[in-house]
């Protein structure tokens, strides 16, 4: 739908403009975007380490399990914590505070 459709009337674009709306929005942003970056600093540092530090990254810790390969399983384990304290965090801040938004939604619909 193009700007041009937009009318004052509109629920949406009303619920766009809102504090609450802002509101939500500044708290998703404020836990996404961080943890998005700590992941991404994350995940650049070991490839940086199995580029330019190939020796360290294969390093022996126990019988052929080595350092690279730890930091690497490593990835796959913070990628499931970060799913899993998000959906916590959603659970608790995010999805209450937006379904009172879609209930306010279907009150101006009406």
């Amino acid at each position: 739908m193009s700007n041009d459709a937009r009318t004052e009337h509109d629920p949406f674009v009303a619920l766009q403009d809102s504090a609450e709306f802002a509101d939500l929005r500044s708290r998703f942003r404020r836990f996404v975007f961080p943890m998005t970056g700590l992941f991404l600093a994350w995940y650049f540092l070991y490839v940086l380490l199995s580029v330019y530090a190939s020796d360290f990254m294969s390093t022996k810790v126990f019988g052929n399990v080595n350092i690279g390969l730890i930091l690497g399983l490593g990835q796959f384990v913070s990628t499931f914590v970060i799913t899993i304290l998000y959906v916590r965090w959603a659970d608790r801040e995010f999805d209450p505070r937006a379904a009172a938004l879609a209930v306010t939604i279907g009150d101006d619909k009406r």
